[in-house]
C-alpha cells in the first residue's frame, strides 16, 4: 500500500462539478493498492499516517500527529502512484492492484478511519476527480507498506 501524505491548510475532491470531500487543515492522502496488498498491508498504513508526525509542536518542531492536533483527514484513490516509470516515456501500471481489490482496500481504510479517526471526508473511487489543495509547509510525504513476503 502507498500514500502520499500532505499536510493541507484545506483541500477538496469536485467529481462532475460538485464537492464530494473537503477538509480544513490536516491531511490530504492520496492511496494506493497493489498487487498482493491485504487489509494487513492496509491498516498498517493506516496506523502509520495516524501517528506520522508532521504537524509542529509549540516549538514548532514536527512532533504532533493528526490525532494529536484532530485535523481533516482526506482520503482519496489514486492507482497511478503504483507506475513503474524506471524505464521509457510512458508508465506501466502492472503493479497496481486489479481494480476490485483497490476499491475494496480503499474501502476498508475508509471505513477503519471513521472508527479510529474524527473528521474523514473521501475522494470516489474509479471517478475522474479534480483536486484542490493548499499544501502547507510544503509537507510531503511518501509512505509504503510492503506485503508480507514481498520484497522490492
Amino acid at each position: 500500500m502507498i500514500g502520499l501524505l500532505q499536510r493541507v491548510s484545506e483541500a477538496s475532491v469536485r467529481v462532475d462539478g460538485a464537492v464530494v470531500g473537503a477538509i480544513g487543515a490536516g491531511l490530504m492522502v492520496l492511496l494506493c493498492a497493489e498487487k498482493g496488498d491485504t487489509e494487513r498491508e492496509a491498516d498498517a498504513l493506516l496506523a502509520k499516517l495516524l501517528g506520522y508526525r508532521v504537524f509542529p509542536d509549540e516549538a514548532g518542531k514536527m512532533n504532533r500527529s493528526i490525532t494529536d492536533t484532530a485535523g481533516g483527514l482526506l482520503l482519496v484513490p489514486q492507482f497511478t502512484l503504483a507506475a513503474d516509470t524506471r524505464s521509457g516515456t510512458r508508465p506501466s501500471f502492472s503493479p497496481a492492484a486489479a481494480p476490485e481489490d483497490g476499491r475494496r482496500l480503499f474501502d476498508h481504510i475508509v471505513r477503519t478511519a471513521r472508527q479510529r479517526h474524527g473528521i474523514v471526508e473521501t475522494g470516489q473511487f474509479g471517478a475522474d476527480m479534480k483536486v484542490g489543495l493548499v499544501n502547507d509547509g510544503p509537507v510531503t510525504f511518501w509512505l509504503q507498506v510492503d506485503p508480507v513476503g514481498i520484497a522490492r
